[in-house]
This record gives structure tokens, sequence and C-alpha cells, in this order.
């Protein structure tokens, strides 16, 4: 039987869809398919008030920054909303708080701006979307910014993905390492992910 494990993902303004549903989606499903429910997600606003994503995209956070509990995964989004959060020194102690204590932390697109601009990513490889490939890299000067991979792994517990549809074969590889193949196989097939006529 595996263990249960808590999959939290950041709800902020101005995410990129995608790049939370997704995730969201991945896990979400693993937990129902997977063998012993490896997986319980929740979301964490950085108050309990809604977030508001592209296009109207809402999300009700299940906690708040102050009271969620510690996740075994934090899975961090991107999107516009990233650039004012660089400035937001209550998140990003916040997310040097849990890289310091998750099992594997995850962001998707430009929520690396988001691990670089807390210290996350120096002298470590990573990526993010393909139109911030510049930005991450002077938000952390030693950071190698990779190109034209869906995901790298960045330190043992650290993983970030390029742009949007990248978040869910990142949350699909993390399914693999935590729960095994046949969970991720099984996830991507009632997923229907890139299915081919």
């Amino acid at each position: 039987m595996s263990t249960q494990r808590t999959v939290a993902i950041l709800a902020f303004d101005d995410m990129e869809v995608l790049d939370y549903a997704g995730p969201y989606e991945v896990f979400n499903v693993a937990g129902e398919l997977g063998e012993g429910n490896p997986f319980r997600v929740f979301s964490v606003g950085l108050t309990g008030a809604p977030a508001v994503g592209r296009g109207g995209f809402t999300v009700q956070p299940t906690y708040s920054l102050a009271d969620a509990p510690p996740p075994d995964l934090l899975v961090v989004p991107g999107g516009a909303g990233t650039r004012p959060l660089l400035k937001d020194e209550r998140l990003l102690a916040w997310l040097r708080e849990r890289a310091a204590e998750v099992e594997l932390l995850l962001s998707v697109c430009t929520g690396s701006l988001l691990l670089a601009q807390a210290g996350l990513l120096e002298r470590r490889r990573a990526t993010t979307h393909h139109d911030a490939f510049d930005e991450l890299a002077a938000i952390s000067r030693t950071t190698h910014v990779v190109r034209g991979q869906r995901f790298v792994r960045a330190a043992e517990t650290i993983l970030t993905s390029a742009g949007v549809s990248a978040g869910i074969d990142l949350s699909l590889h993390a399914v693999e390492l935590l729960a095994g193949q046949e969970t991720r196989d099984r996830t991507a097939v009632e997923m229907e992910w890139m299915w081919q006529s």
C-alpha cells in the first residue's frame, strides 16, 4: 500500500489556468486511481480570498499561507501574476520554509521565477516558459537556464517545468517517482493525455 501524500497547489491572481488545473487534475486522478489513494490535493491562497486567474478562472483556496498545513508536495504555478509576487516577502519566506520541508517542490512555467527570487535556484539547472528564459536568468544569475526540455530536476527535491501544458508532464513524472509507473500510466490513460486519433 502506498503512503498518502498531500499536494498543495498555490493559487494567486492572474495565475495561468492550466499551470494550476493541469497538476491538480493529475494528482487528483492519481489519488483516485492509485493503490492506497496516494495523493490528496488542496489549494493554498495568499489569503483566504478567492484567487482569480487568467480569463476569470477562480479558485477558492482551501487554506491561506497563514494556516496551511505543511504539504508533502508543493506546486507553484506561473502566469502574469508571478511578477507582482516577486516583491511579496511573506510569500518568498513561505516558499523557502516549505522548500526545506517538502518531499518535492514543483514549479510550472513562470512559477520558477518565484523560486529563483526566493533563492532556491542558485547554482542549479532550471527551466521556465520560453518567453521568460531571460527573466529567469536575470533574477538568478547563477542559474543555468535549460531551454528545450519539458521539465528539469534542479535539485533532489526541486523540479521545474516549461510553460503551461508542460506542468502535466512534470506532475505525471512526480506521480511515477512517488507512486510508480502503473499509477502514472493509469492516470495518463484516464486523462487521455497525449491521445491521438
